[in-house]
């Protein structure tokens, strides 16, 4: 009785085609308050016409703050536009006191979310996946290489089901939190105090976390990025291919940092939207 009361309120919360609603309904763990910046939310873009398929995007800021339109909102309605339900994640930040463990358990919690929601809305439990923006990159490709298959005993119902992406998608992301390819504000926000600790730095560079079993992953970035530069794609890049997962990498010569998925500044890098449609379609997470 008490998963069938909270499966119907996650399923009231989401059932605007754009609603949103908080990972955890009675506050969420470590919550410095409660007010808006202490409360992680999914904001949901449902498809007209779904696929099966379904997306968490984790906007980009350094830990710092959340570019929520250009790597937030536009990117779900790209997706839905192509019938793939997507979730805009908003995670807890530096700024405001969190470091981590909580941005990574804020990202696990929304794909065990979206997951939860999977057989009554519809689309397959299967074909999820989680896409990311510079440090949002960095918190995608964590939860990709960091996940666990959930927790069958849980009291929670949505703790019992998996945190795994079936794919990740990258863009010029934050990976290392080691020098030379650091990021080095994305790491003091992220690891605060802790930031010069080099067994956590190791630990929450995801270029050498990758498991086995970590999803497939699209990658795109630009030589001429300055704020996080291309070394951090090649080298996760690199790792995956090590480890016989596949991977697709893209490297524009120009291009500035943060240009999100269809800059009109840029047309020329915007064709990474055509590349990432193609992967997708070629390995069926898109019609």
């Amino acid at each position: 009785m008490k998963f069938l009361v909270h499966l119907f309120m996650m399923l009231s919360l989401f059932s605007a085609a754009y609603s949103q609603t908080p990972l955890w309904s009675h506050g969420a763990p470590g919550a410095l308050g409660t007010a808006e910046q202490d409360i992680p939310t999914l904001q949901a873009y449902w498809a007209e016409e779904p696929n099966g398929a379904a997306v968490v995007i984790c906007p980009g800021g350094g830990y710092w703050m959340l570019a929520m339109d250009h790597e937030g909102e536009q990117v779900a309605r790209w997706f839905q536009e192509r019938g793939v339900h997507a979730f805009v994640l908003k995670y807890r930040l530096g700024q405001h006191g969190y470091h981590h463990p909580v941005m990574l358990g804020d990202g696990l919690r929304a794909m065990r979310t979206v997951r939860s929601l999977a057989a009554e809305k519809g689309f397959d439990p299967g074909k999820i996946g989680i896409m990311g923006f510079s440090a949002g990159g960095h918190l995608a490709s964590t939860v990709a290489t960091q996940f666990d298959e959930g927790n069958p005993e849980a009291e929670d119902p949505v703790d019992r089901f998996s945190a795994r992406p079936n794919f990740c998608i990258l863009g010029y992301p934050v990976i290392s939190m080691m020098a030379p390819l650091v990021h080095e504000g994305s790491r003091a926000n992220l690891l605060g105090d802790n930031k010069d600790n080099f067994d956590l730095q190791y630990a929450m560079s995801s270029e050498m976390q990758v498991k086995p079993n970590s999803p497939p992953t699209f990658l795109v970035h630009t030589t001429a990025d300055q704020a996080v530069i291309p070394e951090n794609s090649v080298m996760f890049y690199l790792a995956l291919h090590r480890a016989g997962i596949p991977a697709e990498l893209h490297i524009y010569q120009e291009g500035r940092h943060g240009l999100g998925l269809l800059p009109e500044e840029d047309p020329i890098f915007a064709t990474w939207a055509d590349r990432l449609e193609d992967w997708l379609r070629i390995n069926s997470w898109m019609r």
